[in-house]
């Protein structure tokens, strides 16, 4: 199964048991606004409850937790892509701009070069690890 949160899991387990919020909500001894909040990751289920919920759906504890693990760590790699991106285009227009103005050394330039392009260099060979994941 691709990639989920805890509440896209529990919707996906829940329709494929062919149950409605409100079923599931009674088997949890929960009301179905509390099934709908998990779904829509507002909130997660009481952790003294991820067994029962587990037993429920017919799939195990680490499958559910897992779930939300692999969505958290999706989260932090995309914050890293963003980072690694905007460094390397911030050195970029910060060597442009400080050219133009003539506030710059050749040093100072290649520097900031050298950050910019080792930042893309690793973007590049961290999505290029993924894939092959």
């Amino acid at each position: 199964m691709p990639s989920k949160s805890i509440g896209e899991m529990i919707s996906y387990l829940r329709k494929e048991k062919g149950m409605t919020q409100n079923d599931l909500a009674e088997k949890m001894n929960v009301t179905d606004k509390a099934v709908s909040k998990w779904e829509r990751n507002l909130s997660c289920p009481d952790v003294n409850s991820i067994p029962k919920l587990a037993e429920i759906l017919g799939t195990t504890v680490e499958e559910l937790l897992n779930a939300q693990v692999k969505k958290e760590n999706s989260k932090v790699n995309e914050i890293v892509n963003i980072v690694l991106i905007g460094i390397g285009l911030a050195m970029g227009i910060c060597i442009i701009v400080t050219s133009i103005l003539k506030q710059i050394d050749i040093n100072s330039a290649i520097t900031m070069l050298g950050i910019g392009m080792s930042c893309l260099a690793i973007y590049l060979l961290k999505n290029k690890d993924d894939k092959q994941l």
